[in-house]
């Protein structure tokens, strides 16, 4: 274990710092987060929460960001001056869950309320965000990063200068925090002069209901979108401005002239008045990133900061995709359970390195598919010949078809369910066809049904029954005598795997016919051989109903020895269908704490070649087992 005052300093409680605090935290490692702001921001931000972000979070065990996330609204879009729809769509179709996918819609929570949510969860677990404290410099060394903050006391406003020495130090300040530019990390790409934004939050008196994200005008003249919110109060509305004939920058810094062109845009008079504007930034176009995410014990992560001129993020990007925020949260996570691991001594520093390498391609992806979606949004790119609406000076259309709809659809990649490390050097694939090269999917791709790879996101599956011995606890397998287990009454106790999963462990599931089946004892024993103790759950999963024979679940008579493991019954197969497993065949796979399938392997030896590449060799696994049993 790295011996250090502060075994982690998390720069930033945005998004990503808390995310990374929180995973932490759950992993028993101490941590420390400042925020240089005086108080939590606020500002919706970026409020598009994708199904895969819902996933981490539960891993997280944060079930409220789901539970309180409102769904994304269909849209009304109007001429500037009426009240009278022309059309009226959805930007996202409803998927209806499946077993393996619970999480498949976009939902919609302010970044106020996220924050929030998974603060108090920190301080369940003795760890608050200190406010009013920034990182002004730091250095660092094989053994320690040396950093200094200046804390602002909130009684007299002195300002006090503390020295941290920290094993580890995650910065999520974004891109114009001082971290990056201190590191070194180059920074380049291209910024849209021609794209300006101006988006805040409003309280507003208006005759539109509250059931529909509401649009007016046109993206080539004027437009203004104005989405209800209650997270902001019954009359509270989050609005988004652009304009091809008015020059809108540097208009946060006039609430008058502000008000005014809301007002403007949508063309209504008296009938909308502006009773308070909340918060208001800008945002330009830049399409850039840093060419790695890690130098020495210095990690980078995402983040956003809207108040800036820019949306910032370690790699800055349209917000049209509504992927900055997610991304951001999976860079934290991602890191996170690597440091811990690292951080206790019991995996080499050479797995932090695979943070630069699986996060860089899926963000190199995420940019060039979100600046795809700016350019159709704004230029009308890629969206076939549907022509525009001209319009006359008022905003007001002249007669060809809108085609904002088409503008405004989002394609399924946005969800994130397909981003994947199939590419990582730690991922083991002993069922991958030889000659398939892992970038053809690419690290930002849609999900592949009936097709999973080491790499890819671990599926859900419900309806897990617990099997219960008569001589032993619940979910251990026994072999000091041949009998066979009995099967619980009902489905009362059933589980599924996201809830097996945790930021915590890993996950070995072995699938297999039959307790009897001697792979099975084979791969236990070794991974009690191998793998740390408590780092790891064990799960066999034997396929079939709970109405079926129990011969499934006899076990041989071997020493007396009882191997601690949850054997659970696929009552509905769904484990079986998700994983691609067939009832006869026995394949383990491994998941890692973050939910991505890290292994996917027959036995042993693939099983001893994953758990290598994240704890470091421990020597003769195969040999040990063999003089085990």
């Amino acid at each position: 274990m790295t011996a250090c005052a502060t075994p982690v300093l998390v720069v930033g409680a945005g998004p990503s710092g808390i995310t990374a605090a929180l995973a932490l935290a759950r992993n028993n490692v101490p941590v420390r987060i400042i925020e240089k702001e005086s108080e939590h921001r606020r500002g919706q931000r970026g409020a598009g929460i994708q199904p895969r972000t819902f996933e981490v979070f539960h891993f997280l065990r944060v079930p409220e960001i789901h539970e309180r996330a409102t769904p994304v609204l269909p849209i009304k879009q109007y001429q500037r001056g009426s009240l009278e729809p022309f059309k009226m769509f959805s930007m996202v179709d409803y998927t209806e869950p499946t077993p393996a996918i619970p999480y498949f819609n976009t939902k919609l929570m302010g970044q106020p309320t996220l924050e929030a949510i998974v603060r108090e969860h920190l301080a369940e677990l003795g760890c608050t965000v200190e406010l009013g404290t920034r990182l002004v410099s730091f250095s660092h060394d094989e053994r320690c990063v040396r950093a200094k903050v200046v804390k602002s006391r909130s009684n007299d406003g002195e300002e006090v200068e503390e020295d941290v020495e920290a094993a580890y130090m995650i910065s999520a300040d974004g891109a114009k925090g001082m971290t990056r530019k201190q590191l070194g990390l180059t920074f380049l790409g291209t910024t849209r002069e021609d794209n300006f934004l101006v988006l805040g939050d409003v309280r507003l008196e208006v005759g539109l209901d509250r059931a529909h994200w509401h649009i007016f005008g046109q993206t080539s003249h004027d437009l203004i979108t104005l989405r209800p919110t209650d997270e902001l109060g019954k009359d509270g509305w989050r609005f988004v401005m652009s304009s091809r004939t008015i020059d809108l920058e540097g208009l946060i810094r006039d609430e008058e002239a502000l008000v005014n062109r809301i007002k403007d845009f949508v063309g209504l008079g008296d009938d909308i008045k502006v009773k308070e504007v909340m918060w208001t930034s800008e945002f330009r176009q830049n399409m850039r990133m840093v060419n790695k995410l890690r130098v020495g014990r210095i990690f980078v992560a995402g983040g956003m900061d809207l108040a800036c001129a820019q949306l910032s993020y370690f790699s800055v990007h349209s917000p049209a995709g509504g992927q900055g925020l997610n991304s951001s949260v999976q860079d934290a996570f991602n890191i996170a359970w690597k440091i811990a691991l690292v951080y206790k001594g019991v995996s080499p520093a050479s797995l932090l390195e695979t943070y630069t390498i699986e996060r860089l391609p899926v963000i190199a992806e995420m940019l060039g598919f979100t600046t795809e979606m700016h350019k159709v949004m704004f230029d009308g790119s890629s969206v076939g010949h549907t022509p525009q609406s001209s319009v006359d000076d008022d905003g007001k259309s002249k007669g060809a078809k809108s085609d904002l709809d088409l503008r405004l659809r989002r394609k399924n990649n946005m969800y994130m369910l397909g981003v994947n490390y199939r590419s990582s050097p730690i991922v083991v694939d002993e069922f991958a066809p030889a000659a398939e090269a892992s970038a053809a999917h690419g690290a930002y791709g849609e999900i592949q049904v009936g097709i999973l790879r080491a790499g890819d996101r671990a599926p859900d599956a419900p309806e897990l029954v617990p099997v219960v011995t008569p001589i032993h606890a619940p979910h251990l397998i026994s072999s000091s005598s041949q009998s066979a287990v009995s099967l619980p009454s009902g489905m009362a106790g059933d589980t599924r795997m996201f809830d097996i999963f945790a930021s915590s462990h890993h996950t070995v599931i072995i699938f297999a016919p039959a307790l009897v089946v001697p792979a099975v004892r084979s791969i236990l024993v070794a991974l009690q051989q191998i793998v740390p103790k408590g780092l790891v759950t064990r799960v066999v999963v034997l396929p079939g109903s709970t109405s079926e024979p129990n011969s499934r679940l006899e076990t041989s008579p071997e020493e007396d020895q009882t191997i601690d493991a949850e054997v659970l019954i696929d009552h509905a197969g769904h484990a079986y269908r998700g994983y691609i497993v067939e009832s006869q065949e026995v394949k383990v796979v491994v998941v890692r704490p973050d939910g991505v399938v890290g292994a996917i392997v027959r036995g042993v030896k693939g099983s001893e070649r994953y758990f290598e590449g994240v704890f470091g060799k421990k020597g003769g696994m195969v040999a040990a087992v063999e003089d085990a049993v």
